[in-house]
């Protein structure tokens, strides 16, 4: 009898189910129908056209695309282009140097910074202005700059040094640390606003500690405080990596690949012989290997994001 009554009471209890009305429906779908639009023309024109750039990657195409397939023959004479390994050799120089000098700079401004100067906002300002450029803008400009009768070794010169010599942007073996001196240039203010942010999202309470224990201020910033910016070093690594594989308009601004081929960058590779060249089939497969560089600085940096996720 008592469970008889419980059980009378609990059904009593519970409220009976409404059904869903349509204008509530239509509210749980609305967010749906308007993102619909925008999701499918990025899966058509950026997913779509990856799929279809690796298609024409198997194949003889040329001029125009045809469907001729030749397995991963492209991919063959690709490695045996000389002047693919210059672009890739280049790129590792490029890739390198840029991503270390910017992490350094990036990094020493932004302690500098967090001394909570004078001024600080105008500087803030000053280092962050280059970002705000365009890769030609900053190629355009850094071609006057190193134009050795224009540019700096003209002025220096004019100083009454004449045995002062800045000819990189002529040298083929050093044209292409002339792409990295502007491309420096450009990120470094980027990556000093992404330290600076990481710096201030620290507890003043870390440091104040560190402090009462008798560690010096170099100290404490790289064992305590650096240590804390493992994300914010994984992100600058990520963008400014993506940004040195993908570089084209810097090159073409600045060398124009050259001298010759010089300071070619898998970019410019793969627009010459796709646009210029008439051989599509060989710069889709150009472009397949720096989606794959892409990818092999993306996946890990998700995987090890996730997995401290999952840890957490």
């Amino acid at each position: 009898m008592a469970f008889t009554t419980g059980s009378a009471a609990g059904a009593r209890s519970a409220p009976p189910r409404q059904p869903r009305s349509s204008s509530a429906r239509l509210q749980a779908w609305l967010p749906k129908l308007v993102l619909a639009p925008s999701v499918a023309v990025s899966l058509f024109f950026v997913y779509g056209f990856m799929i279809w750039t690796f298609v024409l990657s198997l194949t003889n195409s040329r001029m125009l695309p045809s469907y001729n397939f030749v397995g991963f023959g492209q991919y063959a004479r690709l490695m045996a282009n000389e002047r693919w390994w210059v672009a890739a050799s280049n790129l590792a120089v490029f890739g390198g140097l840029f991503v270390m000098l910017c992490l350094v700079i990036g990094a020493g401004l932004a302690i500098l910074l967090d001394q909570r100067i004078r001024q600080e906002g105008a500087l803030r300002t000053l280092y962050l202005y280059p970002m705000a450029l365009s890769f030609i803008v900053t190629g355009v400009v850094w071609k006057w700059l190193l134009n050795p009768g224009l540019g700096i070794q003209a002025m220096v010169r004019g100083w009454g040094f004449e045995s002062f010599n800045f000819d990189w942007l002529v040298r083929p073996e050093m044209a292409v640390y002339t792409l990295v001196i502007a491309a420096v240039w450009q990120a470094s203010g980027f990556v000093m606003a992404l330290f600076l942010a990481g710096l201030r999202g620290i507890d003043d309470e870390i440091i104040k500690a560190a402090q009462l224990d008798g560690a010096s201020l170099p100290r404490i910033y790289a064992r305590v405080i650096l240590p804390c910016l493992r994300p914010v070093v994984f992100s600058a690594v990520m963008i400014l990596s993506h940004i040195a594989i993908k570089s084209f308009d810097l090159v073409v601004a600045l060398t124009g690949g050259g001298p010759g081929y010089s300071s070619d960058l898998p970019a410019t590779f793969m627009y010459a012989h796709a646009f210029t060249r008439a051989q599509i089939g060989l710069g889709s497969a150009s472009a397949m290997l720096m989606l794959g560089g892409v990818l092999a600085i993306l996946v890990p940096y998700l995987y090890s994001e996730l997995r401290s996720k999952r840890h957490e």
